[in-house]
């Protein structure tokens, strides 16, 4: 799942507590991503963090509930993305990451 944050603190407190909780395996947290969006009519531009935060889809309503309660924007954005592939090992922890 893909969202952005306005600030390091807000970014850190999200992954935080997405893993604490269980409801992600990993947060990654990418450090000023240059936003360029429409907002309420107009063209607004904002340094944001990143985060990608790695789920498994069975967990996906959770874990965007969460996600929106935590989240400091009116207007979040909340995206999945499939994991097409990936090495079995990493992908055997992602579904029980208390196991490694």
């Amino acid at each position: 799942m893909l969202t952005t944050c306005p600030n390091q603190r807000a970014a850190q407190r999200i992954a935080r507590t997405l893993v604490e909780e269980r409801l992600a395996a990993c947060v990654n947290i990418v450090p000023v991503a240059q936003s360029v969006y429409r907002w309420r009519g107009r063209v607004e531009s904002a340094r944001e963090f990143l985060l990608i935060i790695k789920s498994l889809k069975r967990g996906y309503t959770k874990l965007e509930k969460r996600l929106r309660a935590l989240h400091p924007y009116e207007l979040p954005e909340v995206i999945a993305v499939p994991i097409a592939n990936g090495s079995h090992p990493y992908l055997t922890w992602l579904a029980n990451p208390d196991k490694s």
